[in-house]
């Protein structure tokens, strides 16, 4: 049970106390953190899970479109239409995959590259300015919200 004088103090202080738990105040703080990196990238024409998307395409070999489903946590469905569109941009190309010659790979192309060198240099600003607030806290932070996804993604692979 939330603190309700702690609950008061963040409202006087004009603070969402959000929703109670830490399941909804980590929504909240997803939501907040995508309406953020939306309005920066919002030039490049890109939105915060596109370039999520791009950002490990550009880090990585050619992935199956299984694999990317599994690291966004999405539906196959979803990743197909992600495909579809970042094909008509002409940002990503399906290639074969030598492993087995029957599935395919996403791979981006040289215009999806820049498209996300110019996202992220949209991106670096806002992104050195939360670690600047967050502060000596930062790699502890990181740690505990890569921590916090594993415990999740760990419970849904269960379910």
């Amino acid at each position: 049970m939330r603190d309700r004088t702690n609950l008061a103090n963040q409202r006087s202080f004009g603070l969402d106390p959000g929703l109670g738990n830490v399941l909804f105040d980590l929504w909240l703080a997803s939501r907040a953190v995508h309406a953020l990196i939306d309005d920066a990238l919002r030039p490049a024409g890109l939105d915060a899970d596109e370039f999520a998307i791009y950002s490990l395409l550009a880090s990585s070999d050619p992935t199956t479109p299984t694999e990317l489903a599994r690291w966004m946590a999405a539906p196959a469905t979803t990743v197909s239409s992600y495909i579809k569109r970042f094909e008509k941009r002409g940002h990503v190309e399906l290639v074969t995959n030598p492993d087995d010659g029957r599935s395919r790979l996403v791979k981006l192309t040289t215009a999806g590259r820049r498209a996300h060198q110019h996202a992220g240099d949209l991106f670096r600003p806002i992104l050195a300015e939360v670690e600047q607030e967050v502060g000596a806290d930062e790699e502890q932070t990181h740690g505990q919200l890569q921590a916090l996804h594993q415990i999740i993604d760990t419970m849904r692979h269960q379910t």
